[in-house]
C-alpha cells in the first residue's frame, strides 16, 4: 500500500509528501540545534502517519505523551525494571499497539539502559510478530553518543549497541528508525550512516554544516544557507522525500507538547526596595520555619595553659594493636557454599534472567554483606564462572575426572557470554535428562527471545562441542560427543518449568 504522508509545502507553494513504504524500508535522520522545530517535524510525522503504521517513541523529555489522548498512544513509564520495559515492548509488538517510552524524571544512565531494554524488547521479538513499526528517536545522540561521557561504559555500550541494531538490522525485522539530533558531530557514525533520508534544519557551526553537506551533497557555499533557515524550514533528500535537496516548511501539528518556547511575561509591578527585601528574607506565612543552631565560637585557651600542656610529658605510642577481621565461623568449603546458595536465591527472581552481569554482582556482593560473610568475595571473573555453573545446575567442586569437570573445562574455552548454555547442555546430557527447551536456553543467555535461543544452539554444533538431531518423533536430543553422552529426546517447544509464573 503506497502511503503518502504530506509533511508541509516546498518553496513552489506545492505539497511536500514522503512516501511511507519507501521510509519504512529507508530510515530517516533530523539534524538542527535546539529551537529549529525537530520535535514539531516529528509530531507532524507521527500524527500524519497514525492511522498507517504502529509507532514507538523514545521521548527523554515526556513531550510526545500528548499524542495519547487524541491517537491512542499507550504511554510506558520508564522507572519499571529493565525486564519489565523489555516484556511491555515484545508484547506492544504482538499487539500492534503504538507506545511512547517516557523517560521523563530519569538521569542520563538511567534513559540510556531504559532505552536500550524496551529498544531490545522490540528487535528480539518473536519472527511473527515483525510487522511494521515507526520508532522515533527524539535526541538521538543521549542514546547513541559519538564519544563516551559521564556515563558508565556499560550503560553506553548498551544504548549504542540497541541503537545499531535498530538503525542497521532493523530493516529486515520492520523496524524502521526514525532519528533526531541536534548535532550531527555528536552522534555515533556507524548509526548516522544507516539512513537513507535527510531532513536538514538550523545549524551554526562549521563541523555540523559540514556534514549535512556530505550527507546532502553539496558544497561548501550551499551549506551555508543552514544558518539561515527559518524555525520548521529544513532541506529535504532521500528516496522517500526527494531525489534532489528540497527545501521544504513543516506544516501545523494537531496536538502541543508539554514544553513550550520561552515567552515573554510582563513583569509584576516593582516594590519599594524595602518590601522587596521582606520577600527574600522574611519566611511566609505558610512557610515551616527551619531550625538553625548558632554557631559555636570556639574560646581561646590562655597561653600559659597551652605551654603547660605541650611540657607535660606523655607515654610513648607503640604500634597500633592488628585489626582483627571479623569471624564468620565457616570453613572455607561451607564459605563457597554459601556463596551458591546466594546465587541460587538471586537466580530464583524471574527477572534476574534479563539483568546485567555488573548488576547481578552488585546484587551478590549486598547479599553476602547481609549474611556477614568475611574473606574475599569472588572476583568478577569467578562470579561470572559461578553464575554459569548454578545456572546449569553444575557442582564447582565436582572432582577432576567427573564429566562435570571436564565440561566446565570445554565452556571455559568458549565465550562467557554462552557458556551457561553449553553447561545446561551437558549437564541435562551426563544426567540423561530430556534436552531443555528453547525458552530454558533462552533464560540462560538472558533473553526472551527464542529465535536467538536457537541461532546460538546453532553457533554452538558450529564450534564443534555439540551435535544436534530430531528422533522419529520430532524430539531434538543434543550430544556431547568430548564427554560421550548425550541428552533424553526433548521437546524444544515445551515452556520453561524454571520460569516463575
Amino acid at each position: 500500500m503506497k502511503v503518502g504522508i504530506e509533511m508541509g509545502v516546498q518553496g513552489s507553494g506545492a505539497p511536500a509528501l514522503l512516501d511511507l513504504e519507501e521510509l519504512l524500508a529507508t530510515r530517516l535522520l533530523v539534524q538542527g540545534n535546539s529551537g529549529s522545530g525537530k520535535s514539531h517535524l516529528l509530531r507532524r510525522l507521527l500524527e500524519q502517519s497514525a492511522a498507517y503504521v504502529q509507532q514507538a517513541v523514545i521521548d527523554p523529555e515526556g513531550d510526545f505523551v500528548t499524542l495519547a489522548e487524541k491517537y491512542g498512544h499507550v504511554v510506558v513509564e520508564a522507572t519499571r525494571s529493565e525486564g519489565d520495559l523489555t516484556r511491555i515492548a515484545s508484547r506492544a509488538r504482538q499487539h500492534r499497539v503504538s507506545v511512547v517510552l517516557s523517560l521523563e524524571g530519569l538521569d542520563a544512565e538511567e534513559q540510556m539502559r531504559a532505552a536500550a531494554a524496551f529498544l531490545g524488547g522490540l528487535f528480539d521479538a518473536e519472527r511473527d510478530y515483525w510487522y511494521p513499526m515507526l520508532v522515533v528517536v527524539d535526541e538521538a545522540q543521549l542514546f547513541a553518543p559519538a564519544a563516551a561521557g559521564d556515563v558508565s561504559d556499560e550503560a553506553r555500550k548498551l544504548s549504542l549497541g540497541a541503537m545499531a541494531n535498530l538503525m542497521s538490522r532493523g530493516r529486515k525485522r520492520g523496524l524502521a528508525g526514525v532519528i533526531a539530533t541536534q548535532r550531527l558531530a555528536k552522534l555515533a557514525k556507524n548509526v548516522a550512516a544507516e539512513a537513507s533520508n535527510f531532513l536538514m534544519g538550523r545549524t551554526f557551526l562549521d563541523i555540523d554544516m559540514a556534514r549535512a553537506g556530505d550527507l546532502l551533497g553539496m558544497d561548501r557555499r550551499q551549506v551555508e544557507m543552514f544558518r539561515d533557515l527559518a524555525r520548521g524550514h529544513f532541506v529535504a533528500l532521500g528516496p522517500a522525500l526527494s531525489r534532489v535537496p528540497l527545501p521544504i516548511r513543516i506544516g501545523a501539528v494537531e496536538t502541543s507538547g508539554r514544553s513550550t518556547s520561552p515567552v515573554l511575561v510582563p513583569l509584576p509591578d516593582v516594590p519599594p526596595p524595602e518590601d522587596a527585601r521582606d520577600l527574600l528574607f522574611k519566611p511566609g506565612a505558610d512557610e515551616p520555619a527551619v531550625y538553625r543552631p548558632a554557631p559555636r565560637v570556639p574560646v581561646a585557651a590562655p597561653t600559659a595553659d597551652i605551654m603547660l600542656e605541650l611540657a607535660r610529658k606523655r607515654p610513648a605510642l607503640g604500634p597500633p594493636p592488628p585489626a582483627e577481621e571479623p569471624d564468620d565461623g565457616l570453613t572455607e568449603a561451607e564459605r563457597k557454599t554459601a556463596h551458591q546458595e546466594i546465587m541460587r536465591e538471586i537466580l530464583a527472581d524471574r527477572d534476574a534472567a534479563y539483568r546485567t552481569v555488573a548488576v547481578l554482582y552488585q546484587d551478590f556482593l549486598v547479599r553476602c554483606r547481609i549474611r556477614r560473610l568475611t574473606g574475599t568475595p569472588p572476583d568478577l571473573a569467578a562470579f561470572r564462572r559461578l553464575l554459569a555453573l548454578v545456572r546449569a545446575g553444575i557442582d564447582p567442586e565436582t572432582g577432576d575426572d567427573s564429566p562435570a569437570a571436564r565440561a566446565i573445562e570445554m565452556a571455559a574455552k568458549l565465550p562467557e557470554d554462552i557458556q551457561g548454555i553449553f553447561l545446561l547442555l551437558a549437564q541435562a546430557a551426563i544426567a540423561g535428562r530430556p534436552c531443555p527447551p528453547d525458552a530454558a536456553l533462552a533464560r540462560a543467555y538472558g533473553t526472551q527471545s527464542l529465535g536467538r535461543a536457537r541461532r546460538l544452539l546453532a553457533y554452538l554444533e558450529e564450534c564443534g562441542v555439540i551435535v544436534c538431531r530430531n528422533d522419529f518423533r520430532g524430539a531434538r536430543v543434543v550430544a556431547v560427543p568430548d564427554l560421550g553422552v548425550e541428552t533424553a529426546p526433548g521437546d524444544a517447544n515445551a515452556p520453561d518449568e524454571m520460569a516463575v509464573e
